[in-house]
């Protein structure tokens, strides 16, 4: 049982710390420096065969289409409205919403969110035929995303239609958008690109090119793409358009784990719009996660992304989705996951100490969120322990730290231990010492 002083130093220690718990974790200690470069050399990581540090993108978000496709997800329209509102606030340049020849509610969300008047364009995306058109341009949309497939599983048994049939298609419905409205932004996007014949996409996309539209928009539909066949197919579509008329989007599911990768892949050959969804919800294992592309993209050009996107927003965001999608974080999630920037071994903590980037590649304060040093374990160092002492005010020396933290591991090393546990040793040190010096 606690004594009285214990009590009081627990509970002194412990206030500057609950609020910045994960729901998961009692007992990480956080750590409020600014890491620092200190690099005297070029790092393996600064080398690269194609500067993107001056390479503009942008993010087309998804989660209020792609992410209804998420086996748990379903937003009514306050929630729809939400979303939008947060998403556009964090500062996304895009937001695809469902197609309004779904249902009438659709139509009528679309036009709700459209109304809205935020920073962020609105899209919508429809099949490849003049009816689905017709209703997306009369929502006031700012773009529309047509889609067709192009594999042989999918003209063979979805639409049935040929490559020379899908170019009339296409002709046809983007004509027909620009003779309503010459100011709409227009994506024309084959689906399941990376499973269709290399010579049909190259004609497809030469063709479409060519008639005034925004983006051409290439699909990795059931996540197998490799991130070097993205860099290959990106590369190569974009010496067949005409890339000084339309750019290239990409839209990449994550059944192989590759979605990330495959996205900064497809920016370095030439993509300029990624698709992504908050937490990377949407059909099966979902697409791009908004927070772990930014992750990939913050290194390479930190300036740039702090510059778009209200970093320190991104928890509450996901906590929304995770709220309305019945989910939690998980706990390696990109940034925001609880385990994100806890540091546990010895080693690592007490070099963390030191500066925080010598385990680090991206720095918690710039997302609003604190690091933490976990110390209730076997594999602590008397480092660690030393900061958690000085945090209590307790007047040690080094020799008596490191005697307790060889108690502190003993203990860990049989039971599962909390900060509380090494709290009460390191308050009531003269009743363990004893014990320590015994071992």
């Amino acid at each position: 049982m606690m004594n009285r002083a214990f009590r009081r130093y627990s509970q002194r220690a412990l206030t500057a710390t609950k609020n910045h718990l994960s729901p998961n974790t009692t007992h990480p200690l956080p750590l409020t420096q600014t890491p620092h470069r200190c690099l005297s050399h070029q790092a393996v990581c600064d080398i690269t065969d194609i500067d993107l540090a001056n390479r503009e993108w942008y993010i087309i978000d998804s989660t209020i289409r792609e992410g209804l496709q998420f086996c748990n997800a379903f937003f009514d329209s306050n929630e729809k409205r939400e979303i939008a509102s947060r998403i556009s606030d964090f500062g996304i340049e895009y937001i695809e919403l469902l197609n309004p020849s779904v249902s009438q509610q659709s139509f009528d969300d679309i036009k709700a969110i459209v109304d809205m008047n935020l920073k962020s364009k609105i899209l919508t995306h429809v099949r490849c035929n003049i009816g689905d058109v017709d209703r997306a341009i009369a929502t006031g949309v700012d773009g529309i995303d047509i889609v067709i497939g192009t594999s042989s599983y999918l003209r063979q048994f979805s639409h049935g239609k040929s490559i020379q049939q899908i170019k009339q298609m296409a002709k046809e419905v983007i004509e027909y958008i620009q003779a309503k409205d010459e100011n709409i932004e227009i994506r024309f996007s084959t689906e399941d690109s990376f499973r269709s014949d290399i010579d049909d996409l190259m004609d497809i996309y030469s063709f479409v090119s060519e008639l005034n539209i925004s983006r051409v928009g290439i699909a990795d539909t059931v996540g197998i793409a490799a991130p070097d066949q993205v860099y290959k197919l990106v590369s190569q579509i974009y010496q067949v358009i005409n890339h000084k008329k339309c750019d290239i989007e990409i839209h990449l599911h994550n059944d192989t784990g590759c979605a990330i990768a495959n996205s900064y892949m497809a920016i370095k050959a030439g993509a300029k719009y990624i698709d992504t969804c908050v937490l990377g919800i949407g059909e099966r294992n979902g697409i791009v996660p908004l927070g772990g592309f930014l992750s990939r993209m913050i290194p390479i050009n930190k300036q740039y992304v702090q510059s778009k996107y209200k970093l320190k927003e991104l928890k509450n965001l996901e906590n929304y989705i995770c709220n309305h999608c019945d989910i939690q974080i998980p706990f390696n999630n990109y940034i925001t996951g609880y385990a994100a920037f806890t540091h546990k071994a010895g080693i690592h903590a007490k070099a963390v100490l030191n500066n925080p980037e010598t385990y680090e590649c991206l720095d918690p304060t710039d997302f609003g969120l604190k690091r933490y040093i976990h110390i209730a374990h076997e594999l602590t160092g008397w480092n660690a322990i030393k900061d958690r002492v000085e945090q209590l005010n307790l007047n040690l020396s080094n020799e008596e730290i490191k005697q307790l933290t060889e108690y502190i591991k003993s203990v860990a090393s049989v039971k599962k231990c909390n900060l509380s546990d090494v709290d009460n040793i390191l308050i009531n040190h003269q009743e363990y010492l004893p014990r320590a010096l015994k071992q």
